[in-house]
């Protein structure tokens, strides 16, 4: 199994638009062979020490895949493809951070 940590940085007031598409694309996702998990996650303020300033307009999507290939054909698929054309605009950039279990 490998864990997948996307940091996407939105545009200033983007958030629900962005959210939206995620939706839509969600149910598609969760169908690919291989997806173990796959949902969005926003900042929430708990007065930790420890946690960084909350971040407005950044989303994480939280991925587990069962394998790198299940990531790299979920990456190539048409859902995704279509996904990426819809909120190209809404975005300011992305990271991703691919992981395995310790």
């Amino acid at each position: 199994m490998i864990h997948v940590i996307a940091t996407i940085k939105l545009l200033e007031g983007q958030r629900q638009a962005w959210l939206a598409e995620f939706q839509k694309v969600l149910p598609k996702v969760k169908a690919e062979v291989g997806c173990i998990e796959y949902a969005a996650a926003f900042d929430v303020a708990t007065g930790l020490p420890v946690q960084p300033p909350i971040r407005d307009d950044v989303a994480i999507v939280i991925e587990k895949w069962s394998d790198l290939d299940a990531l790299k054909a979920h990456l190539a698929s048409p859902h995704m493809a279509e996904y990426r054309e819809r909120v190209k605009d809404m975005l300011n950039g992305i990271t991703l951070h691919v992981h395995q279990p310790a």
